[in-house]
């Protein structure tokens, strides 16, 4: 670090620093409170969709039993088609949102398939748009973490290290140049004393 020089252009120059770093933290501060508003968000979410997918999980086997016994071929019944998606930014933070998921279900003959074939393609479909839910909320929590700890860390910086060192050199500069102009006052009366004595003899 250079060293601080003890003058009065260092002095307003450290003043700025310190009203501008004033003025981020309150900015900085408001941005770390909307960004953990949105991680709450995200993570009740988050909670909602598993409590979902174990709700459905719980469905398919009190009203599915014959599925752990059935030897059809049924991974093909319903197909990611298509999903809709658009990014928001949230205090310089960009978010997944998904606006729609498009699930194809498979042209089967209900004939040749038992009837509960149609309670579990509507399981399966719910559970597809679900887990997909799930990512997007994670990415989403994922990312409000790394900005909260971006800003946390940045909002520490200002109000731990900048604000009070800045503080501190204003200190030390007044200090020093309290201490020049009272030597240039003791100087100027030792002058003015020895002229005095001078002008005597």
């Amino acid at each position: 670090m250079a060293k601080l020089a003890l003058n009065k252009s260092t002095l307003n120059h450290e003043q700025q620093r310190l009203k501008s770093f004033r003025q981020f933290v309150p900015a900085l501060d408001l941005k770390r409170k909307q960004i953990l508003a949105a991680r709450l968000k995200a993570k009740h979410r988050l909670a909602d969709v598993q409590q979902q997918i174990l709700d459905i999980e719980a469905q398919v086997r009190v009203q599915l039993p014959m599925l752990a016994g059935t030897t059809l071929a049924l991974g093909d019944l319903v197909k990611l088609k298509g999903v809709e998606q658009r990014t928001e930014n949230l205090v310089g933070i960009e978010l997944p949102v998904i606006d729609h998921i498009e699930i194809d279900r498979a042209e089967y003959s209900r004939l040749a398939l038992p009837q509960w074939v149609d309670v579990l393609v509507e399981h399966l479909a719910s559970v597809m748009a679900l887990k997909l839910e799930l990512r997007n909320q994670e990415v989403r929590l994922q990312r409000l973490e790394a900005g909260l700890q971006k800003t946390t860390q940045r909002l520490n910086l200002f109000d731990k290290v900048l604000i009070p060192q800045t503080e501190r050199n204003i200190r030390r500069i007044r200090i020093a140049l309290s201490d020049a102009e009272r030597a240039g006052v003791v100087r100027a009366k030792i002058a003015k004393s020895k002229r005095a004595r001078m002008a005597v003899q």
